[in-house]
């Protein structure tokens, strides 16, 4: 049997690349700061949280890192731990940076030492491009960073492909656009609009306030992309893989489509220049064609059905 050790197990690409990897036969080992304060939500939607075994392990300490693989001896190890807000890096930037590049090269260093063969994936974000590039993104884009969290991912980036060409590692990057399902945290986006949006039809709330709505971005479903990392994993030769629709959209188009959906006047969307970001790229979508091509990915879905199925899921869950 496999086992696979995974990184930021709880978040939403933890939980359905933990499903994934135990229909494959995997014995999957989450790894967690403390086990104790954890909330185990999104395993528990998927109704896998007793087939996993977890572990604390800090990994800004390079000792836990050597300890924790030396215990469980893993063929693959899936980093997908990370300060992931965009917008909170901006307030927490040091603390961003620390842990998402730390993190990393504590992981890589330990695979150098204790054995080679270990198979490492890293959760790469499309932030890492910034603005400054000719659309779509594709593997060779010039990276410009425009946020502390973009900055970070990069540094984690460039990490991975040394350790992959300086020392022969097997490390492969997925440079992920944005992807959703209905696990994803309040905090981002557009779980914020479905969810305020079922709140106003409860008379919760009067309005929705967000940010520019005027900015675009490639959406995709979370379930499908890490398949993705899963592939990426088990080809013969490792590489980075941009995974993305391909299509970027507006979050006006968004926020008007679901609140069609709903019958929910626009009237109650309102602009709050407090929530716009001091540096915010204004479109982004990607070309996945080398992933598809390479790993026989399969992506066809749009994200209005995306959209479709979250509500749904939302409207089950807030009833």
């Amino acid at each position: 049997m496999k086992i696979a050790i995974i990184t930021g197990i709880t978040g939403q690409d933890g939980a359905y690349l933990s499903k994934l990897l135990l229909e494959k036969g995997y014995k999957v080992i989450g790894l967690l700061r403390d086990k104790n304060s954890i909330n185990f939500d999104k395993l528990n939607y998927l109704n896998i949280t007793k087939r996993i075994s977890f572990d604390n392990c800090d990994l800004t300490s390079m000792g836990e890192v050597i300890n924790v693989i030396n215990k469980y001896n893993p063929k693959e190890i899936y980093n997908l731990a990370a300060q992931s807000s965009v917008g909170m890096s901006f307030s927490n930037p040091i603390e961003t940076l620390n842990f998402n590049i730390l993190s990393t090269a504590n992981i890589l260093e330990a695979i150098r030492l204790i054995d080679k063969s270990i198979k490492f994936y890293q959760a790469s974000s499309s932030e890492m491009f910034g603005s400054y590039n000719a659309l779509p993104f594709t593997e060779k884009s010039i990276f410009h960073p425009v946020s502390p969290y973009g900055i970070s991912k990069a540094s984690a980036h460039w990490i991975t492909v040394n350790y992959r060409e300086s020392f022969g590692l097997f490390t492969t990057s997925g440079i992920l656009f944005n992807h959703e399902s209905v696990l994803r945290d309040n905090s981002f986006i557009i779980k914020k609009i479905i969810r305020t949006a079922f709140d106003i039809l409860n008379n919760k709330k009067e309005v929705l306030e967000v940010g520019n709505i005027d900015i675009k971005r490639d959406f995709g479903y979370a379930p499908k992309y890490v398949e993705a990392m899963y592939l990426m994993m088990q080809y013969d030769k490792p590489d980075d893989y941009i995974i993305s629709s391909g299509i970027s959209l507006s979050i006006r188009e968004i926020i008007y489509y679901i609140f069609d959906k709903l019958n929910i006047d626009k009237n109650k969307i309102i602009i709050n220049k407090e929530f716009f970001r001091p540096n915010e790229i204004e479109d982004i979508y990607g070309d996945s064609s080398k992933t598809k091509e390479v790993l026989n990915w399969n992506y066809e879905v749009s994200f209005f059905e995306v959209l479709d199925i979250l509500i749904e899921e939302e409207k089950k869950l807030y009833e």
